[in-house]
């Protein structure tokens, strides 16, 4: 899969790669930071050069996506500040965070295979520069009088930072082994779904010492932010020359059946947390009259606590399996969306909240476990068709790289259906409490799937594979 070498393409001199110099052979670009050999797997090439350089690609991963969640859920803030001076109604806030939603899934399709075909490090640096525009637009029309056209419009702008995630979880699943992965994608999804959390701090930040009148300065404070972000970068990321202009796996990805029944499942993870994040400021003011300020005090316990969690779901499923782990996981979903189902009915604000956060916290859980499924699937399926040892571990990342840019698409429109599910309740009966329901039943079909597919019969050899 490498490139022919050419005059032009000659490494740099020793030092200027940060030491990943060793890695960056012959036949690779040093001036675009291309690494031609990569073997996470073998124990000997991670010790000596594979770990330290993964780690550094992984920082910045997080950085990057940290941020495009912030700028992907803003408009989940910026709602606290629109007042009746605005002239939205709950409804209408609740599509425009749907739109942002819808958008950042779509977007994740091409975004998962930007990796493959232009490398890890210059599709970050384009993703990450790419923020600006939807934050400076932001900048511009955040005042009343301005049409809900145009907030549609710049909704589907911030799109983009939810995109972002694809591109990221599949470039850092290239960088580690199999028996790391689960913490890795851990790490890497937690720090960037913390983006959501960290915003609406920030905003709550800004509505005590500003007021609710100032969401300029909000967004403002994103954009040297991106501008950091993307010059670290370019900087100090690599592209891995093992993954490039490798379209036939998504291909492969699209037509296996396991592809779409993880995506099913992280429905119900990870459309639950970004769902529920954009939408727990807003059913806080809609259903129990709270203020921006008392909303914004409350909407970032959740996520922050979601996000925090993820890397322990990708630990457990490292080590106790992780198909064990999410469906233990959907099990307690199914209570807590109970306990949240009881508060609503009862209007109790603190049932309500405790439910909540416990809410948050399993998906954190589940979206670790379930995304450390997916490298094991691919290696078991690699096992299936008659490989073994590199030639497994080649399709098994390939594979599973592919399969994740999918499978966080349709997560991501989880999320569009918890906006649009609690948008329609309010307008039938004033709460949320029908939308809360239906999550409920689809989180004990969610536990049904996984204990039949993987648990009860498991496929071919995934069971042995820490699936």
């Amino acid at each position: 899969m490498t490139a022919p070498t050419t005059a032009s393409e000659a490494p740099e001199a020793p030092g200027a790669l940060d030491g990943s110099e060793a890695l960056h052979g012959s036949g690779a670009s040093g001036r675009g930071r291309w690494i031609e050999h990569w073997d996470p797997e073998d124990e000997g090439f991670w010790e000596r050069t594979g770990r330290r350089v993964a780690r550094r690609n992984l920082v910045l991963s997080v950085v990057s996506e940290h941020i495009g969640f912030s700028v992907w859920s803003m408009f989940s803030v910026l709602a606290l500040f629109m007042g009746p001076e605005y002239g939205i109604d709950p409804a209408g806030k609740f599509f425009l965070v749907a739109v942002a939603s819808l958008v950042g899934a779509a977007l994740r399709v091409p975004y998962g295979f930007a990796v493959a075909r232009f490398g890890g490090r210059n599709w970050t640096v384009v993703s990450a520069a790419m923020l600006l525009a939807p934050t400076t637009a932001l900048l511009v029309v955040m005042e009343p009088g301005t049409s809900y056209t145009t907030f549609m419009l710049v909704a589907v702008l911030t799109g983009v930072g939810g995109a972002n995630f694809a591109s990221s979880m599949t470039n850092i699943n290239s960088f580690y082994p199999l028996r790391l992965k689960g913490w890795a994608l851990g790490m890497n999804a937690g720090g960037g779904n913390i983006g959501v959390a960290v915003v609406q701090l920030a905003g709550l930040l800004t509505i005590a010492v500003a007021g609710a009148a100032q969401p300029r300065l909000l967004v403002a404070a994103y954009l040297p932010l991106i501008v950091v972000a993307t010059v670290l970068s370019a900087r100090h990321m690599d592209n891995l020359s093992p993954v490039r202009n490798d379209t036939g796996a998504a291909r492969e990805a699209a037509r296996d059946r396991h592809t779409w029944i993880m995506s099913f499942l992280y429905i119900g993870t990870f459309g639950s947390f970004i769902g529920y994040s954009f939408a727990f400021g807003l059913v806080l003011q809609s259903q129990f009259g709270r203020t921006p300020l008392q909303a914004a005090s409350l909407t970032f316990i959740g996520p922050l606590l979601g996000s925090l969690v993820r890397p322990v779901g990708g630990r457990l499923a490292d080590r106790l399996g992780g198909a064990r782990v999410t469906l233990w996981n959907f099990g307690a979903m199914t209570g807590a969306a109970g306990i949240v189902v009881a508060a609503s009915m009862r209007e109790s604000l603190p049932l309500f909240i405790a439910g909540f956060v416990v809410l948050f916290v399993l998906t954190g859980l589940g979206n670790g476990s379930a995304f450390k499924m997916v490298p094991g699937i691919f290696r078991a399926r690699a096992r299936e068709a008659g490989l073994t040892g590199e030639a497994a571990a080649v399709r098994a990342r390939r594979l599973s790289g592919a399969s994740m840019a999918l499978i966080g698409a349709v997560g991501g429109f989880g999320g569009v259906g918890i906006n649009m599910a609690l948008r329609q309740s309010f307008i039938e009966s004033g709460t949320g409490t029908g939308a809360f329901a239906v999550f409920l039943g689809y989180y004990v079909v969610c536990a049904v799937v996984t204990w039949v597919v993987y648990m009860r019969r498991g496929v071919g050899g995934v069971r042995g594979a820490g699936v």
